[in-house]
């Protein structure tokens, strides 16, 4: 029924442009939260990044952030250039989501039960040697091994993005699979982070962590649920990791991961991890994720033959990078997935077969927010860290043209059998 049938005594609004204007507002609401409208705002973004690198306008494009940005409160003064406050704070906003996800699949997803968590926990793994072995093959001195992590990380929203792109006629297992086997790979990027690309650990700064992180439990227990009262000790935890010489990023996972995630009775319709997260999506969707790319896959393409990619191993670690990736995630994943299911530890979710594995390995393959993050953190030099992020661009195309080829071509067959009745 439409509510407006009524029309009001006064006012200009109409009940045809009221129930025009509730559609596009239902519209653009959906839109925000759809998995592959931020795949599209992503690219749209890493596209204009790289153009305007390699535009007339290049100088500007390095001049931006490098720009020193401040913030102060008293005699107390931080300044560091937008590309770090980019990549080292609203990034934290990235991985708190990240963490709230993780939390949630492991209280009540896909992650919850141990065998039904078994099989995308093994295909994560196999996606993560798989590609490194790749990599190191072509990449075995220093400091070029270095970069051994890049390809290992999937993009959740890149690559839930594709497969949303192909429509419905995939197997519902398959979602849930890829999703799980994401998650539990950027859990593995995070403890790679945190174990190979922190520095020296001043560990009395941990004390400054700590302090964040019990003012956090402090609010819990007095039962606060507002998230912005979450701020200040957040930023205390984000600012004592940092000191302590670990990427500031992970406070936003450890903040995730401690997220409630039961809803308080007659106070909340949904848990605090359910209801952050969504509030959240569409900022880190499509501000913090396209800003991320923006500011990071502006790869300078002029001169590569003699002042970017051919020089000093910057071409092996490229074609690492983008062999791994394309090649090593999907081979790393079916291979894993095999032997688990040959061992009788686990066995395919309902109504998926090894080429819907296959189409899973495929988007796994989209490495983008992750595998660039990453190589940031690997990789001093610049020539070697635009060569990582070309070669994490160029299989994160691929991989995305891949996976679309082969879902719409799973997608026929799907269809194909359903239309075959039983006689």
């Amino acid at each position: 029924m439409n509510t407006y049938t009524t029309p009001r005594p006064s006012g200009p609004r109409t009940p045809l442009f009221l129930s025009f204007a509730d559609r596009v507002g239902a519209f653009l609401s959906r839109w925000s939260h759809a998995e592959a409208a931020g795949g599209i705002v992503l690219l749209l973004a890493a596209a204009a990044a790289l153009v305007w690198a390699n535009s007339g306008w290049a100088g500007s494009y390095e001049a931006l952030w490098h720009t020193p940005l401040s913030l102060g409160l008293g005699p107390w003064q931080l300044s560091q250039s937008l590309h770090f406050w980019v990549n080292d704070a609203l990034m934290s906003v990235f991985f708190l989501v990240v963490g709230m996800e993780i939390r949630r699949e492991m209280h009540s997803g896909a992650l919850a039960q141990p065998r039904q968590a078994l099989l995308p926990v093994m295909a994560a793994l196999g996606g993560v040697v798989a590609p490194a072995l790749i990599f190191l093959a072509f990449n075995a001195a220093p400091p070029l091994r270095n970069g051994w992590a890049v390809p290992t990380a999937t993009d959740i929203a890149f690559a839930m993005g594709v497969l949303a792109l192909l429509g419905r006629g995939l197997p519902p297992a398959l979602r849930v699979f890829l999703l799980a086997l994401a998650i539990i790979d950027d859990l593995v990027a995070v403890l790679i982070i945190a174990l190979f690309y922190s520095g020296g650990l001043q560990w009395d700064q941990l004390l400054v962590a700590a302090a964040g992180l019990a003012g956090v439990f402090l609010l819990q227990s007095l039962g606060v649920r507002r998230a912005w009262a979450y701020v200040l000790p957040g930023a205390v935890l984000w600012w004592g990791i940092w000191q302590t010489g670990a990427h500031p990023t992970l406070a936003g996972v450890v903040l995730g991961l401690v997220t409630p995630v039961h809803a308080l009775a007659g106070r909340e319709s949904a848990a605090p991890v359910e209801r952050v997260q969504a509030d959240l999506h569409p900022w880190v969707a499509f501000g913090v994720m396209p800003l991320f790319a923006l500011a990071n896959a502006g790869v300078p393409l002029q001169g590569a033959g003699t002042a970017g990619i051919d020089v000093a191993g910057t071409s092996a670690v490229m074609w690492g990078v983008a062999l791994a990736l394309v090649l090593g995630k999907p081979l790393g994943v079916l291979l894993s997935c095999w032997l688990a299911v040959r061992l009788r530890m686990c066995a395919l979710p309902p109504g998926m077969g090894w080429s819907d594995t296959l189409l899973a390995g495929l988007l796994a393959g989209i490495g983008f927010t992750m595998a660039i993050f990453i190589a940031t953190l690997a990789f001093d030099s610049e020539a070697l860290l635009n060569a990582a992020k070309l070669g994490v661009l160029m299989a994160s195309a691929t991989a995305a043209v891949l996976g679309l080829g082969w879902g719409l071509v799973l997608r026929r067959r799907h269809a194909a059998a359903a239309t075959v009745q039983p006689a």
